[in-house]
């Protein structure tokens, strides 16, 4: 049992301790900003319309496009990227930086020895027979530390290491949609080159044919050398829009190599993609979005993550202003010479606590925490940054779609009246009712609103990609 004196010698102590805490002066400074809600937001019209019927998206959302190649080239990517190696990387660095500040939380126990050879002084403060002659000294301590960490710095620097965790592997996730919706874009993007392709081919072989006709009809004296010429004019314009498309194409394939982490070479084998979306998969979003997006989305769960471990530091930085108390013990074993090394009388222990406070550290202290806190701030406005661009991302998903649903019925009505004038100038063309100039005019239209046609079919299945990477991409991450 303690006796008096020392009962009291902790006491005092202890309210020393207390008020030396109390007097810790942080100068008012705290964060200033706060996180915005997402169901907080006005959604609009686009978003207000979601139906509770419909799902968030699937792990594998490229697969409902129905192209074999494509989910190759996706899961090759997945697997191979450099970049996403990269970022896997970075988690595996946060991770071991997290073993280091566990480290800090825990005991630490060292063991040492050392053997000295050393000429003692005749004339200094070591007696015979040492004095004037060598000898060794011999020694080998196993010691012990622990940080108290009373006001739970360890433990901030600890939660703020697994926080930064648990934001890069989201940073690795966003990667992996980003990379993903790339490839799909892309492929999408290649499609749309080949149907372009096959529209400038077709008309060209058209052009041929009339060039044909008239050159007969010229020999018959039944057309002029000018028709002929002006016909032979278009020919050029449409073979260099021809050679353009197999440039944007080849690039296509280099680029769909790169993305998947190969040479130009696999690019060349790249086949002409056959993409098919399911009529279901309109541009409807799910009913729980506002509240929800937060977890579906990597970038915004990365943002967060980045608060939480902000928040972290400071309370980090506070601890800092307090007392800090660490406990430290030694055992071991010294001599001099070899012959008495392992004897009991050789035996050495120790107990060292020890005690510091910042009493006078210039303002240093209070700069660290206002620089935190800064930092919370600022991880804070970034996250709200993401909040509000993630509900734009799929609003205008969603207003891109509807559109292009409206662009496609009008589309297909140009279409079908360019088809019907192309037919009506050819046979007038035929039964010499006007000239081949008429003819090659109706087929550049047709040209035209065929091209328009696949550029809206392409942007009904990018618009698609666009609406899946805005809800996140099948992606569901866990928040504090």
């Amino acid at each position: 049992m303690k006796s008096p004196r020392a009962i009291q010698s902790t006491a005092l102590a202890a309210f020393a301790l207390a008020l030396l805490a109390g007097c810790a002066d942080m100068g008012h400074i705290h964060p200033q900003a706060s996180a915005l809600k997402p169901a907080g937001l006005n959604p609009g019209k686009a978003i207000a319309a979601a139906s509770a019927d419909v799902a968030w998206p699937e792990q594998q959302w490229w697969q409902a496009l129905h192209d074999e190649q494509l989910n190759r080239l996706v899961a090759a990517a997945l697997a191979d990227n450099p970049t996403l190696r990269a970022t896997q990387a970075r988690v595996r660095q946060a991770e071991a930086l997290a073993g280091v500040a566990k480290a800090g939380t825990l005991p630490q126990v060292t063991a040492s020895a050392s053997a000295d050879r050393e000429l003692y002084s005749a004339h200094s403060t070591v007696p015979a027979p040492l004095a004037g002659n060598y000898a060794w000294k011999n020694t080998a301590t196993l010691s012990g530390a622990y940080d108290l960490d009373l006001w739970g710095r360890n433990r901030d620097a600890l939660a703020a290491a697994l926080d930064e965790v648990h934001m890069a592997s989201a940073e690795a996730q966003m990667a992996r949609l980003t990379l993903a919706s790339a490839i799909v874009r892309s492929y999408i993007q290649l499609s749309l080159e080949y149907a372009l392709q096959d529209s400038v081919a077709q008309n060209l072989a058209q052009r041929q044919r009339i060039l044909e006709i008239t050159r007969k009809r010229q020999a018959a004296g039944l057309a002029s050398e000018i028709e002929v010429a002006s016909i032979e004019t278009t020919l050029p314009a449409g073979r260099r829009e021809h050679e353009q498309i197999g440039e944007s194409i080849a690039l296509l394939r280099n680029q769909l190599a790169a993305l998947i982490g190969k040479g130009p070479g696999d690019g060349d084998t790249i086949a002409r993609p056959m993409l098919a979306l399911d009529a279901g998969h309109g541009g409807a979003v799910p009913a729980s979005l506002p509240a929800e997006l937060v977890g579906h989305r990597p970038d915004i769960a990365a943002q967060r993550w980045r608060v939480e471990a902000a928040g972290a530091r400071i309370a980090g930085a506070k601890a800092e202003f307090y007392p800090n108390i660490n406990l430290a013990a030694f055992v071991g074993l010294q001599s001099l010479g070899f012959g008495h090394f392992l004897d009991s009388g050789s035996s050495m222990r120790g107990v060292t606590p020890a005690i510091s406070l910042p009493v006078f550290e210039g303002g240093r202290l209070r700069a660290q925490l206002g620089n935190q806190t800064a930092l919370y701030d600022g991880a804070v406005e970034q996250y709200n940054a993401a909040v509000v661009q993630a509900m734009a991302d799929v609003a205008n998903a969603v207003v891109r779609i509807d559109s292009v649903r409206r662009q496609d019925q009008l589309a297909q009505r140009a279409l079908a009246s360019a088809r019907r004038q192309q037919e009506l100038a050819e046979r007038a063309y035929r039964a010499g009712m006007t000239d081949a100039l008429n003819v090659i005019n109706a087929q550049l239209t047709l040209l035209n609103e065929e091209q328009q046609m696949a550029q809206v079919a392409s942007k009904q299945l990018d618009n698609y990609t666009l609406l899946m990477a805005a809800l996140g991409g099948g992606i569901k991450l866990d928040l504090p």
